[in-house]
């Protein structure tokens, strides 16, 4: 229970298909009466049961609240994900959640079913007893896939109790998709087998089937005979209209709720199971049935103008994200969409720009490091700094909010180069189906646009650390030679610095051949990044401090400086650590400086060799010193 409501967490995919989206609206409806909110966790493609590489898309599991949740509804079928399922049961025993799955049966869950078996025993045996079949084939979806063995099993009894000798190449695997049915389906007019009628384990088979046929001069029903099974309603669309079994949503939809209602009074859900209806329709040369032909052509219209203006729009925002140069002016491109109605949670992890985050490993606790970094209602300001929200604790207020209303929130992941980033929260005040349709699109868009911008931050600090890396002396730190021309160029033409003074300090470490004879060049080395240290702390912070060579160390100030007090300060600092240091000899250096005006006339390297000069008329006196003692 999130405060006062109770809360049931849906995990599904494809909100915008037609029938989940109609299960939702129902589900809803009964929930809300009961001051019980709902949270929708969905993916937007198909896992298809490929167990062993599954989507960063499915990160969206890992968000469900376990610790404020009543209860979890699982469309099994539509993750088509045993593994995630499992681990959504995992985690809910762990806090006593009770679980239902729809077509999906697991040890000691509820499980509420479509009667498949006996749904697609309607269809298939209508073309063997009303069409009086002889011939038929099967495009079967999955090997081994418990849905298809189960249609196959049925196909192989009609077979039987029809006189029809069964063998194995009656059966093809259009594994319940698009190209690999038209794929099976060219190989079963390849190999010159007769038949006269294709029993198809989904309506998507079913189509494509049609479709195939129809480009081979091969006529139907006339020539032969075509069924899905399944009941989408794409297949009202098709020409011919595919005969099917339709899996009643509403039938479906009712079970849920009677089954949720048990949970939330404390009760034990059960069983159900559901049998699809028949639908004859054209493909199998029945009569024609389809919906309201012009509620049909409005949906259509109001979904492809409406997609059309959306793509574009969100394009130029995921293109406009990837080029921003801070986190406050990407997230800004957001508020630049409209009606957005979102929350957008990353993780933090994305942000840090010192390491690639597509290359180095996802901590296991990503998930506790999450951050409300956009709100369409509470966009930030152009003038403020981005503020992260930790998710969900500083966000509770403002998602009870939203919950309030009574229309389900609908989470989907961000990902992007297959990482997880984060996600986004939609939430609404009607059931619109273009806008559940819209989530899509703009789910997309943000994980290319968070993803890119990443990408090329990362790439951009990358390159920044390489360049620091190439403009510096290994050694000491300073800059390079190459670096210092280079800054020094662009600091000379500034219009504010023509005219100013200019000052030369250069320092050279006292007595190096000594040090790296009788220690060792490693204690030379030490010597040498002393003095360079030296002299950068006694310089001021505007002054460019670079290695010139060997012992040879110099700074360049623009602006009024005291020179004589910065080369006390550098003998300062050397004495300190001297007294630290604890070594058998004193690391000291000679220092010049030359100050002129930095005008048309000034030369660098003059000036560095006069200060040069001067460095070598105080060690040249030190020197002197030491031999008259």
């Amino acid at each position: 229970m999130f405060r006062d409501r109770k809360v049931i967490a849906l995990c599904t995919s494809r909100v915008f298909d037609s029938q989940i989206h109609q299960l939702i609206q129902i589900i809803n409806e009964k929930l809300r009466q009961q001051n019980c909110s709902m949270l929708i966790f969905a993916l937007n493609s198909d896992v298809y049961w490929g167990e062993e590489s599954i989507s960063a898309e499915a990160a969206v599991f890992e968000l469900l609240p376990y610790h404020i949740l009543d209860g979890i509804l699982i469309m099994d079928e539509a993750i088509k994900s045993r593994t995630i399922s499992k681990r959504i049961i995992k985690k809910a025993g762990e806090y006593q959640i009770p679980v239902i799955t729809v077509d999906g049966k697991y040890d000691g869950i509820p499980a509420i079913r479509f009667d498949y078996e006996k749904g697609f025993e309607k269809i298939a045996r209508h073309m063997f007893e009303e069409h009086h079949v002889k011939k038929p084939i099967m495009m079967a979806g999955i090997p081994d896939n418990p849905f298809s063995k189960t249609r196959e099993n049925v196909f192989k009894k009609l077979c039987e109790e029809f006189g029809i000798p069964f063998e194995d190449d009656l059966i093809s695997y259009g594994q319940f998709w698009a190209e690999p049915c038209i794929a099976a389906m060219k190989e079963v007019l390849k190999s010159g087998r007769e038949f006269d009628c294709v029993i198809c384990a989904n309506d998507i088979m079913a189509i494509n089937v049609c479709d195939m046929l129809s480009k081979e001069g091969i006529r139907v029903p006339e020539d032969v005979l075509v069924s899905g099974f399944d009941g989408i309603e794409e297949a009202y669309y098709t020409s011919p209209l595919i005969s099917t079994a339709s899996c009643d949503t509403s039938l479906l939809a009712n079970a849920c709720v009677e089954n949720l209602e048990r949970i939330l009074n404390g009760e034990s859900a059960e069983d159900a199971f559901i049998v699809p209806n028949l639908q004859p329709n054209e493909s199998c040369g029945c009569p024609s049935c389809m919906h309201d032909s012009k509620l049909i052509l409005s949906m259509f219209n109001n979904n492809f103008y409406r997609h059309q203006d959306d793509y574009r729009a969100l394009y130029n925002i995921a293109s406009d994200m990837h080029v921003c140069r801070s986190n406050k002016e990407m997230l800004g491109k957001l508020n630049l969409y409209k009606a957005q109605k979102l929350l957008c949670v990353a993780s933090r992890d994305c942000f840090e720009f010192s390491r690639n985050y597509f290359l180095k490993e996802l901590r296991r606790d990503w998930i506790n490091d999450l951050f409300l970094v956009y709100d369409s209602e509470n966009p930030p300001s152009e003038d403020g700094e981005t503020e992260f929200k930790e998710f969900p604790g500083q966000c509770e207020d403002r998602l009870f909010e939203i919950m309030k209303n009574g229309y389900p929130l609908i989470f989907n992941a961000l990902d992007y180069m297959n990482k997880p980033l984060g996600f986004v929260i939609y939430h609404s005040n009607s059931y619109n189906v273009i806008n559940y349709s819209r989530t899509t699109g703009i789910t997309n868009a943000i994980s290319l646009g968070i993803g890119g911008y990443v990408n090329y931050a990362n790439q951009r600090s990358l390159l920044e650390r390489m360049d620091e890396m190439y403009k510096r002396d290994a050694l000491t730190g300073l800059y390079n030679r190459v670096a210092f021309q280079h800054i020094f160029r662009e600091l000379r033409f500034r219009p504010e610095n023509r005219g100013r003074e200019v000052t030369v300090i250069m320092s050279d470490l006292d007595g190096l051949k000594y040090i790296n004879d009788h220690f060792g060049h490693a204690d030379g080395d030490n010597a040498i990044c002393t003095v360079a240290t030296a002299l950068k702390k006694a310089c001021p912070d505007n002054a460019v401090c670079a290695r010139f060579g060997g012992d040879e160390v110099f700074s360049v100030l623009i602006g009024e400086c005291d020179p004589e007090h910065i080369v006390k300060e550098i003998d300062l600092e050397l004495d300190e650590y001297n007294e630290i240091s604890g070594l058998t000899y004193f690391v000291t250096t000679s220092s010049g400086a030359y100050t002129t005006k930095l005008d048309e006339n000034f030369d660098i390297l003059a000036a560095l060799k006069v200060a040069d000069e001067k460095m070598y008329e105080v060690k040249k006196a030190k020197k002197l010193a030491r031999e008259n003692l």
